[in-house]
């Protein structure tokens, strides 16, 4: 399939009203697509069993077309596209890529030499290296569900770098910065950072704009698309919207959730005149 030049993505979570955050991140996916000429697709990221909600997948679609932005219909749903991402799980196995894990996120907390601090405080644990099988280890077939976590082998030691467009380069060490991460979980879903290079592989996405907050896995997804196909994205990764306290937005910021300063009649011409791409 051929696809044109540029194609960025939308891909927020049902999990809960978009609050102004959301909203500038994917203002911005959308102006860089229409200063390209090209194309943004709409992602549902809704493998969350537990909160994902189809209220919230009507209401992120109602809410970001009240803003006055448009994408390529229709939207596609993560949860419809589980056989894709077990081909890529099978991919990986197939190449020695990944391993049972039984260890808990407790038990990597736990562990001595699990640093979790610094600038990647709000990400994921380092995964200890004790932890891993060895290398030559027998690697278990994959069953027809999974009752197991399956983390990536990362190679430690290796420096990982990419040219954020926004932020500059970016640099990490597998093993140091990161850790061996998870691609399959234990509810037999597919993790955030396999599920999202599936998609963004198969889709063609030339440039991923998304949270700040996201620059840590940027890494993780590298080593993904080398091992699955080698295409990789440009990446745009936005300053994070706080509120008075200096804290980022959430979900749980309901004030400033677009639904609530829509019923407060705040239009969105006032929203996106304190918008800035680069600010």
């Amino acid at each position: 399939m051929t696809f044109p030049t540029y194609r960025g993505r939308l891909a927020p979570s049902p999990t809960g009203y978009l609050h102004l955050g959301h909203a500038r991140t994917f203002w911005i996916a959308a102006v860089r697509a229409g200063a390209a000429g090209g194309t943004l697709l709409f992602r549902n990221d809704d493998l969350d069993r537990g909160r994902c909600r189809p209220e919230f997948v009507a209401a992120m679609q109602d809410d970001l077309r009240w803003l006055g932005l448009t994408w390529a219909e229709p939207m596609f749903s993560q949860s419809e596209r589980l056989p894709r991402y077990r081909l890529a799980l099978q991919r990986l196995h197939a190449q020695g890529l990944i391993y049972p894990c039984h260890r808990s996120r407790r038990d990597v907390l736990e562990a001595a030499g699990a640093p979790h601090e610094g600038p990647g405080a709000d990400d994921e644990p380092v995964y200890p290296l004790e932890f891993r099988p060895p290398a030559d280890a027998p690697l278990p077939p994959l069953g027809e569900t999974e009752s197991v976590n399956w983390r990536f082998r990362v190679p430690v030691g290796r420096e990982l770098v990419f040219r954020d467009l926004r932020a500059g380069d970016q640099r990490a060490v597998a093993g140091r910065d990161f850790g061996d991460f998870l691609v399959w979980r234990k509810d037999d879903l597919p993790s955030y950072q396999l599920a999202t290079v599936v998609d963004d592989l198969e889709f063609g996405i030339t440039e991923v704009v998304r949270g700040a907050d996201l620059i840590r896995s940027t890494f993780r997804q590298i080593l993904l698309f080398e091992a699955l196909g080698r295409t990789i994205p440009a990446f745009f990764h936005a300053p994070l919207v706080t509120d008075d306290h200096g804290v980022r937005l959430a979900k749980r910021h309901d004030a400033l959730a677009l639904r609530t300063l829509r019923a407060q009649g705040v239009t969105p011409a006032s929203i996106l005149a304190n918008f800035s791409v680069s600010a």
